[in-house]
C-alpha cells in the first residue's frame, strides 16, 4: 500500500509540473507585455486612455460586459479590425486569466501593429470584485 501512495505521489508531481511547463510556454510566452490590472484598467477607462475589446462571442457580451466594451468575437477579428482605432492602445479580456482568446487577439492584433494588452483577469472576477457591468436586455 505504501509503494501505491508513493506511485501515485510521483504521478501527480509529474503532472503538477506538465501544467506548469504548459502555463509558462503557452500562456507566458505569448504575452511578453505585462497584463493589465483591474486597478490599473479602471484608471484607464475613467482618462479614457484605451479602448476595451471582448474577444467572448456576442451570447457571452450579451449577458454581461465591462462597461464601453467592444464586443468583436475572436473569430470575428480578423475582418473587423477596421472597427479597432490603430493609434490607441486596446485592452482585450475574455472569461479569464487562462482564456485563450484574449492570448490569440492579443496575438493577432499586435502582428497588424496595434498597441495592446490583456486584462490580466476576465469578466467573472470583473464582476466578481463588484465592478460594474453592462448587457444587453
Amino acid at each position: 500500500m505504501v509503494t501505491l501512495i508513493k506511485a501515485l505521489g510521483r504521478v501527480g508531481e509529474r503532472n503538477v509540473a506538465e501544467i506548469d511547463r504548459v502555463v509558462t510556454d503557452y500562456f507566458q510566452a505569448r504575452d511578453a507585455l505585462e497584463p493589465v490590472s483591474r486597478d490599473d484598467l479602471v484608471a484607464r477607462l475613467r482618462a479614457d486612455l484605451v479602448t476595451l475589446l471582448d474577444v467572448r462571442p456576442e451570447d457571452e457580451f450579451e449577458l454581461g460586459h465591462l462597461p464601453g466594451a467592444l464586443n468583436i468575437p475572436f473569430a470575428e477579428l480578423e475582418r473587423r479590425l477596421s472597427e479597432l482605432p490603430k493609434g490607441r492602445e486596446v485592452i482585450a479580456y475574455c472569461r479569464g486569466p487562462y482564456c485563450v482568446l484574449s492570448f490569440e487577439a492579443v496575438a493577432a492584433l499586435r502582428a497588424h501593429g496595434y498597441r495592446v494588452r490583456r486584462l490580466e483577469d476576465g469578466y467573472p472576477e470583473w464582476k466578481a470584485a463588484g465592478l460594474p457591468v453592462e448587457s444587453v436586455a
